[in-house]
């Protein structure tokens, strides 16, 4: 055999051969690589006997830090269940991470697999000819998405805040159904600031987990003396309420053009598409998700309820 068919039957034994891994007991088999961040990847897995695809989320742990944070994301499934809202599978921690001795511990996180990925690479994919989504579409969605982050704000036995709500952290099941994903930002929502050593960590841990084009006012410059709560998430809401309709985030362009974000969020401008077909009612809904005072905001149940009835006028429109 010569040296070619020597290297091309290597080449079909590394295609052919599949790493396997366990979880809990569970067999699956690596299908490929989905995404890949700093100290955590996504892989696409498929249970062994069932031949049912999943995500495998793989988080290295440096700390016991770390693993505290990676946790996070399974215990806040446990708290907030809703069919709009990610269930955690199944999980394992393998090993024991300590920073002085330098070992690392791993924890898989077994997830549900979406094959329609997420809302922003269904946006993405509108934008290249930009094909609008109809009104009634848009409310559909953005309903689901209203109806996952209630179960947030009315958890026991303290609301929560996503924190990093957006297009990205929002997948679509096979019947385009939103389904909020990556809970490992989401925190107690009503937060007492009464020190300027309060704020700056409020802040800063903002910077680290809150997605600058969704980011709300208050969080890029906390007051010594305020009251943070859920309606940080509405800010964040509005925004991909606003990229339902017109692809991206209202602030996605400053970011783009290498403007400073935060003074365009802060400026309080939000710039409508005019030949888009979304009723002023819509619009509205917007601009009052995107107020720059997190006091005259509305609660997530005002919120579904004005969306509630943008739909009714639309069906008697029709």
């Amino acid at each position: 055999m010569n040296a070619y068919g020597l290297s091309l039957i290597m080449k079909m034994g590394c295609w052919c051969i599949k790493e396997k891994i366990t979880v809990n007991g569970k067999r699956y088999v690596v299908i490929q690589r989905l995404a890949e961040g700093g100290f955590s990847v996504i892989d696409l897995i498929e249970n062994a006997s069932t031949k049912r695809k999943f995500a495998l989320k793989r988080v290295s742990c440096h700390s016991r830090e770390d693993e505290s944070i990676a946790k996070r994301e399974i215990e806040i499934s446990k708290i907030v269940q809703h069919k709009n809202v990610i269930d955690v599978v199944d999980y394992e921690l393998r090993g024991c991470a300590d920073i002085v001795l330098n070992t690392v511990s791993k924890l898989d996180i077994v997830l549900p697999y979406f094959r329609n990925g997420t809302l922003a690479d269904h946006l993405l994919v509108r934008s290249k000819t930009n094909n609008y989504m109809s009104e009634g579409q848009i409310l559909q969605i953005f309903l689901g998405i209203c109806e996952g982050l209630r179960a947030f704000h009315e958890a026991s036995p303290a609301p929560l805040a996503h924190r990093d709500l957006k297009t990205a952290n929002i997948c679509l099941s096979d019947t385009m159904e939103p389904i909020i994903i990556d809970l490992g930002s989401a925190s107690e929502a009503r937060v007492e600031v009464r020190s300027q050593a309060a704020a700056q960590r409020l802040q800063d841990l903002a910077e680290e987990r809150c997605t600058i084009t969704y980011r709300p006012p208050e969080l890029f410059c906390v007051n010594s003396h305020c009251t943070i709560d859920e309606r940080t998430d509405i800010f964040s809401l509005g925004c991909c309420l606003y990229a339902l309709c017109y692809f991206k985030s209202p602030y996605d362009a400053a970011y783009e053009r290498g403007d400073s974000v935060a003074l365009a969020v802060m400026s309080g401008n939000v710039n409508f598409v005019n030949n888009a077909p979304y009723s002023q009612g819509l619009k509205s809904l917007i601009e009052s998700m995107l107020s720059q005072n997190i006091q005259e905001r509305p609660f997530i149940g005002e919120v579904i309820a004005k969306t509630t009835d943008l739909v009714n006028k639309l069906e008697h429109r029709i």
